[in-house]
């Protein structure tokens, strides 16, 4: 049947985003030097995370409320108000980042917009992710726009329904193997990665995916032709 829909993830695969999470986590780490040593700092921070995500979910603003948490944790409840001031500043900062976009990114989404509809499926904090999609200006290149709060099984079918296609008639690009690939080949769709030099330990998949419908390039600029190579 061929290809009809191309989703596209939206950090670390459209625009940067997680090294603005490692420079804060530096940032953190170094408010807390006087209670522990910084990696020790951090690692406390991503445990944290983890168990906050059923709560937060994945974003800027609980990233922050982790860290004013773990904040409170390390320094036994001692941390002075003025820590508490610099941490919500580290993620207002982090708010105000610019959104600078991969190389080739517009032109190759250009390139395959016409001959099959775009989405972009990605998630996160709405407001955030609504807002680095607007200053991206990639808006209006796409068809439709999913920000979901995860990437799971469950969240891709009930995309696919939506956009009234079969799963093989749907291809998935994106930088985490699971959150991006992973769901979207159980459910029948094609995967290509796009690896970005830093992932989030939470994203990172260390067994090798070997399956008929998963493909990986370099960079998105290789995309295209592979793209339409699938769909012929």
């Amino acid at each position: 049947m061929g290809i009809k829909v191309i989703g596209f993830d939206a950090d670390d695969t459209l625009w940067v985003n997680e090294p603005y999470f490692r420079e804060a986590e530096e940032k953190f780490a170094s408010l807390l030097e006087d209670f522990m040593p910084s990696h020790s700092s951090i690692k406390e921070l991503y445990r944290t995370e983890i168990d906050n995500l059923a709560l937060y979910g994945y974003g800027i603003k609980g990233f922050m409320l982790s860290m004013i948490e773990t904040a409170l944790r390390v320094t036994d409840q001692k941390m002075p108000i003025s820590l508490i001031e610099k941490v919500i500043e580290i993620g207002r900062e982090m708010l105000e980042k610019p959104v600078d976009l991969l190389p080739g990114v517009e032109k190759v989404i250009q390139s395959l917009n016409g001959d099959f509809r775009i989405v972009m499926a990605t998630k996160g904090d709405l407001l955030d992710q609504e807002r680095k999609l607007k200053k991206s200006g990639l808006e209006r290149h796409f068809h439709h726009i999913e920000i979901m709060s995860e990437k799971k099984v469950a969240d891709f079918e009930k995309l696919i329904k939506h956009l009234d296609i079969q799963p093989s008639e749907f291809i998935m690009l994106g930088n985490s193997l699971k959150s991006d690939i992973l769901p979207v080949l159980e459910l029948g769709g094609y995967g290509i990665h796009i690896p970005y030099h830093i992932t989030w330990a939470h994203e990172q998949v260390n067994h090798e995916i070997v399956h008929e419908r998963f493909f990986q390039v370099k960079n998105i600029n290789e995309v295209n032709q592979l793209i339409r190579q699938i769909s012929e």
